[in-house]
């Protein structure tokens, strides 16, 4: 492996063997890295299968070249998946994070959100159909009713005719058509707003990702160029060229005396600036993780209203309506009117029955039916929750990880620029040897 590394990390290939094992490496690097690319923009940037495969070939070879030809762009290639490590790495899983959320989770809440709305329209037709039908039972009513006033009092005094006027609708097909309107138009401008949602999310998600890519190489290749060009930048850790150089020249105590301002680049040891750095860095990680457990906690919530409706709607009960008229119609005569003597009168009244009405109707208020077209709530898949939390442990495992990250952005730059690592290490023993005399 060291070998392997020697050879990568050489200017110029010395002869045609190291050359060629140069090339297989490139290509073994592209071509996983092309299988990558093209699974990222297929998968979680939702573009099409040709323009996928055809990007992930076009960039492949344009990256075999570049490793192939191109010595300073391989360190940066390098620094690449370190630098993944750092607050670059958790744009591009947030952005993940996000994508996954409008393909899996969105989509489940406007489904749920459907199901009740389905729900409330069904109901609403079978209630409407239900109060129609109860109007021809008035109508009935109305009529017997109107025959047994005819029939009870004497024709002279006949008040019309003795029945009520209903106006019926004897069509319902143009409510339905009303309602089935009115769901249509609210469907299509849901479905409009959940186009536009998911597009707008898809196409910042696309925004984002490209961004931070470039982003990416953008700070390899600024971590390179400081790296080259001041002698100070990043140059606080006791490595070992520079206890050999420190050994050679017998002033091994600088080291011990600066132990506490120097770090040993494979210890666990943080400066407070670093720890700080981290504890913030978590606190942002942990605004994302709340919001995204807010988009979770409405997924939730959705497929629970929805469930709760639809088996509630299934265990309606149909409400029985109960109609009862009593009509009695009877003539009465006084006592003083059929005796002179009232106190002669062995009774105080006479009453004559002309008529008793006394009927019962019933009729049932149906609020579902079985013939309702209701799709079935979709519950939170548990795998999508699964990746997101374990993105979002890997999230919090960058946030610790930075410093030693970039320390590694240090070791391979240093073993890509041999010679100029020696300078930097000649110019920290001088530091310490400068500030170790004015102490």
């Amino acid at each position: 492996v060291a070998d392997l590394w020697w050879i990568y990390s050489k200017p110029v290939p010395a002869d045609g063997r190291e050359l060629w094992t140069l090339f297989l490496q490139c290509s073994c690097i592209t071509a996983v890295i092309g299988g990558l690319f093209y699974n990222w923009m297929f998968a979680s940037l939702e573009y099409s299968w040709h323009l996928s495969v055809a990007m992930a070939i076009s960039f492949s070879l344009l990256l075999l070249l570049t490793l192939l030809l191109v010595h300073p762009a391989r360190c940066v290639f390098s620094m690449i998946m370190p630098t993944l490590g750092t607050k670059q790495g958790r744009k591009l899983l947030f952005s993940t994070c996000i994508m996954i959320a409008v393909v899996n989770i969105t989509p489940n809440i406007i489904s749920n959100i459907k199901t009740i709305l389905q729900l409330i329209k069904c109901t609403c037709k079978n209630s409407s159909d239900s109060l129609l039908n109860s109007t021809a039972l008035l109508e009935k009513v109305s009529w017997e009713f109107g025959d047994a006033v005819q029939e009870s009092v004497p024709s002279l005094y006949k008040p019309m005719n003795g029945h009520f006027r209903f106006s019926l609708l004897q069509n319902s097909s143009l409510i339905y058509q009303k309602m089935h309107l009115a769901g249509e138009k609210i469907s299509r401008e849901f479905l409009s707003v959940e186009v536009l949602v998911k597009d707008s999310i898809r196409v910042a998600n696309r925004l984002a990702a490209g961004f931070s890519m470039l982003y990416l190489c953008f700070e390899s290749t600024w971590y390179l160029k400081n790296y080259l060009t001041n002698l100070r930048f990043n140059n606080f850790y006791i490595t070992k060229k520079l206890e050999r150089l420190a050994v050679d020249r017998k002033a091994a105590h600088l080291l011990v005396g600066s132990s506490k301002k120097l770090i040993r680049p494979t210890g666990l040891k943080l400066s407070w600036e670093e720890v700080v750095l981290c504890l913030m860095q978590a606190m942002l990680v942990t605004v994302a993780l709340m919001l995204m457990l807010v988009v979770v906690a409405m997924d939730h919530f959705a497929f629970s209203v929805a469930d709760t409706a639809v088996r509630r709607a299934a265990q309606f009960s149909v409400v029985p309506i109960t109609l009862n008229i009593k009509y009695k119609v009877s003539a009465g005569l006084s006592c003083p009117a059929m005796c002179g003597d009232p106190t002669l009168c062995h009774f105080r009244g006479l009453e004559l029955l002309l008529g008793d009405f006394n009927r019962t109707y019933h009729h049932h208020l149906i609020f579902s039916s079985a013939h309702c077209r209701i799709s079935p709530p979709t519950p939170p898949n548990p795998s999508v929750l699964l990746v997101i939390g374990l993105l979002f442990c890997i999230l919090y495992a960058t946030v610790f990880l930075e410093t030693y990250a970039r320390r590694l952005c240090r070791k391979v730059a240093a073993s890509f620029f041999q010679s100029w690592e020696e300078e930097r290490v000649l110019y920290l023993y001088r530091k310490l040897s400068r500030r170790h005399r004015k102490e």
